[in-house]
């Protein structure tokens, strides 16, 4: 059965940012924490409000995220630092493969591996990183991710490998 949210980026505000307790995480499955964390249930990480990204889809295997580069991440040769781009597709590598894992179990990136195809500036507009699992494994999984802009125009993609591991008791 696959559960959907469609949630449009310019709609998506995020209501508070923080840590779900691991206690609470461990009681639900990975897209019942996504989808607890769009509904306002949970708090979005803080990663969300500091690079203004937010996750506008995801279903069982897919994630998407958004956000809109600003002069506030260039790098010193003026265009979008690395590490902007990078964000947003571990963040939509990352959560594809975790709606995939039953309550009481989490994932982690252990490998991510991006190539850049061009330059991003302020004036690019919003741009989208959509992740989908590759491989499902039960102790390591992989995704891969393109990051483009709201015309389709690809600048990036990547490929990520995650460890799937049982949350343990505090």
């Amino acid at each position: 059965m696959t559960s959907k949210t469609m949630l449009k980026a310019e709609h998506q505000v995020y209501r508070n940012f923080g840590t779900v307790p691991l206690a609470e995480i461990r009681n639900v499955s990975g897209l019942e924490l996504l989808r607890g964390m769009c509904d306002g249930k949970y708090p979005a990480p803080p990663i969300s409000q500091a690079l203004g990204m937010s996750l506008v889809e995801f279903e069982e295997g897919v994630a998407v995220f958004s956000g809109v580069p600003s002069e506030n991440f260039y790098n010193p040769l003026g265009t979008v630092h690395g590490g902007y781009i990078a964000t947003l597709l571990d963040s939509a590598l990352g959560c594809a493969v975790h709606t995939l894992c039953p309550a009481g179990y989490a994932s982690t990136s252990v490998e991510l591996k991006v190539n850049f195809v061009r330059p991003i500036s302020a004036t690019t507009g919003r741009v989208y990183a959509r992740g989908k699992v590759i491989h499902p494994g039960r102790q390591l999984a992989t995704s891969e991710a393109h990051l483009v802009d709201e015309g389709g125009k690809l600048f990036a993609h990547g490929t990520q490998t995650c460890s799937i591991f049982k949350i343990p008791q505090e």
